[in-house]
């Protein structure tokens, strides 16, 4: 991905997107340098806290990307996946009822969401939920919309 633009955001910005944050998933990401990254070929807008690939925008949302997710484990907004349903997520497909074990009660339809996996809490992806996170685990359907997911150009990308 090639980087377009790249500068320090400032503090309101910052406190923003930190707000936003711990409304959002319950975390409070701490840094010293904030950076917004634009690129050329993508819609990618990409926020590194102290050089790290850690917020993303997606539809102009702020949220955690994977490694973000990892870095601050967030407690609200999170869906779990069983081990039968670890490849497909990594690998970007999107997320369907059967692989769910648990979900947050805090999801609405149109929320952006972490997908984690049951044994090691990992996070593998991020995505918009299309159901209240209370009718997530079920027998057939998808629930969730994959917009970024380990080993993706935003994954690999490095500050």
């Amino acid at each position: 991905m090639q980087v377009k633009s790249r500068h320090h955001l400032r503090s309101d910005a910052v406190s923003d997107i930190e707000e936003t944050l711990a409304e959002q998933l319950g975390v409070s990401p701490e840094g010293d340098a904030y950076e917004r990254v634009e690129f050329e070929d993508t819609d990618w807008e990409v926020i590194l806290i102290d050089g790290e690939p850690q917020v993303a925008y997606f539809d102009e949302e702020p949220f955690l990307t994977v490694r973000g997710a990892n870095a601050y484990e967030p407690d609200h907004r999170v869906v779990t996946v069983d081990a039968g349903a670890i490849s497909f997520v990594s690998d970007g497909a999107d997320v369907m009822r059967p692989g769910i074990t648990e979900a947050t009660d805090d999801i609405s339809p149109d929320d952006l969401v972490v997908i984690a996996e049951e044994s090691h809490g990992k996070v593998l992806a991020v995505g918009r939920a299309r159901v209240d996170g209370s009718e997530m685990v079920g027998e057939e359907g998808k629930v969730v919309d994959s917009l970024h997911h380990v080993g993706d150009d935003l994954y690999d990308f490095s500050g």
